[in-house]
């Protein structure tokens, strides 16, 4: 059986695929074998989320009539099982390091299913992205001329896009203002070497809005782009499509009634990803498509008309219910005042949101180990890693158990497949690295372990 914590009156539970559900209900001592024989924290993988993910995003893209183009940004997770489904679901790969092109390309990925968006990339990163013939979106004037310089001498037109920084992003170090843009259109009309395949931009935040007003700034540069003789096949809007974790209401009230005393530092953290976002992301994407561009055109019409095929690399938004890491309890500890630290074998790079001084805000589940649940007050308690640091711990927020944890009990923190579970990840204290493994139904539809990695050729 397994149990949310919470503060009481202001739970957060998690949104819980159908999968997960299953596997923290119903088959449940199957996670604790599993963290038995592999060791905590334990990351398991669903791949088919990723798929289903997809699928959402390309029928709404579909039913707008758009022309589309869909890379799952891999920085997100390191998983090639999640890797695989992205290309399997027709999904493109967009790597932002050298290894993450090499992983992709030992895949099976061709250079018409890469883009590379990142600003800093290498000189061998660029080499290899124009060896594969790599979609590559353009930082700045400098890796303009870096690019060309890098080029065959006879070689067939490079596809590029240049990264636009919209005028209310002014103070990012990430793309370049229109004004910057207009002389590298005209250098590439100039380069036979290169083929301008259109703009790129990726903002911060998860308002549509601010795409939409993006957008408007692109559109008057295709245009210019075209007056050059130039023939752009797209615009790509990044990422940052949300991703609902906690039902919206909750989170809201949550928000709401907290106080410094919930936090074992006494402060409220200064934000959080809004976890209880209004809008799934391809609810999100519709309202973007629908949306009125200059002209009186909506934004799918805009596309339309202007034959561009609209371009994105969701991370989070793909890897949405992909994932989820279990960490084992060592021990509960009592502090002053009726409260508990519980210590977990694991650390707070495995649910990093505490390193950037803020939370991950979904309650963590309780799987209780093979044993009869013993009748106990609910207790208040924070979750602490296993090394020598003060600091180490997986949330600050007390948290109130309905039962007394035990030594040997599970600690489940559900869709940690974006940035969460590996990020920070590392084997200080000479920890080994977590386990990751991905879960797939056996042929009576029974999960079932199997390695999450590229199989050597």
């Amino acid at each position: 059986m397994s149990l949310h914590c919470h503060k009481v009156g202001s739970d957060l539970p998690p949104i819980l695929r159908s999968a997960t559900a299953d596997l923290l209900t119903r088959h449940d001592p199957l996670l604790l074998d599993w963290v038995a024989r592999f060791g905590s924290p334990l990351n398991l993988v669903w791949p088919d989320a990723l798929q289903d993910n997809m699928a959402a995003l390309k029928t709404a893209l579909t039913e707008g009539g758009v022309e589309h183009a869909i890379y799952y940004g891999v920085k997100v997770n390191k998983s090639p099982g999640l890797m695989q489904a992205a290309l399997s679901s027709g999904a493109g790969l967009d790597v932002s390091s050298l290894y993450e092109l090499r992983d992709a390309r030992r895949l099976g990925a061709n250079g018409a299913r890469l883009v590379a968006t990142g600003p800093a990339k290498t000189g061998a990163f660029h080499q290899e992205l124009i060896d594969c013939n790599a979609l590559i979106s353009v930082d700045s004037p400098e890796e303009l001329e870096e690019l060309v310089v890098r080029l065959p001498a006879h070689a067939s037109p490079h596809p590029v896009l240049l990264r636009l920084r919209p005028r209310d992003q002014s103070k990012s170090r990430f793309g370049m203002p229109a004004e910057t843009i207009i002389p590298c259109l005209a250098r590439i009309a100039r380069e036979s070497r290169l083929r301008f395949d259109g703009l790129h931009f990726h903002l911060s935040g998860y308002g549509w809005e601010t795409r939409l007003a993006a957008l408007n700034e692109a559109a008057e540069l295709i245009a210019e782009a075209r007056a050059m003789r130039l023939s752009p096949r797209m615009i790509d809007i990044g990422g940052g499509l949300p991703v609902q974790y906690v039902d919206q209401l909750k989170y809201q009230a949550h928000i709401a009634a907290q106080t410094p005393e919930d936090y074992r530092t006494g402060k409220i953290p200064g934000s959080f990803y809004p976890y209880g976002s209004a809008l799934a992301a391809p609810d999100w994407l519709r309202r973007l498509l629908q949306a009125e561009m200059g002209e009186g055109r909506s934004v799918a019409t805009y596309f339309r008309q202007e034959q561009l095929a609209l371009a994105m690399e969701p991370g989070r938004a793909l890897a949405d219910q992909a994932a989820i890491t279990v960490v084992r309890v060592t021990r509960v500890k009592s502090l002053d005042a009726g409260t508990y630290v519980i210590f977990v074998e694991g650390s707070s790079f495995s649910a990093c949101e505490t390193w950037f001084a803020s939370e991950f805000l979904l309650d963590p589940i309780l799987v209780p180990a093979a044993r009869p649940l013993s009748v106990s007050s609910p207790i208040r308690a924070y979750l602490a890693g296993h090394s020598c640091l003060d600091e180490d711990v997986l949330s600050n927020r007390w948290l109130t158990f309905p039962v007394t944890p035990q030594a040997g009990d599970l600690l489940v923190f559900a869709n940690t497949g974006a940035y969460q579970m590996d990020l920070l990840e590392n084997e200080f204290h000479r920890h080994p690295m977590p386990v990751r493994l991905c879960v797939v139904g056996d042929a009576k539809g029974h999960p079932i372990l199997i390695p999450d990695a590229i199989e050597e050729v």
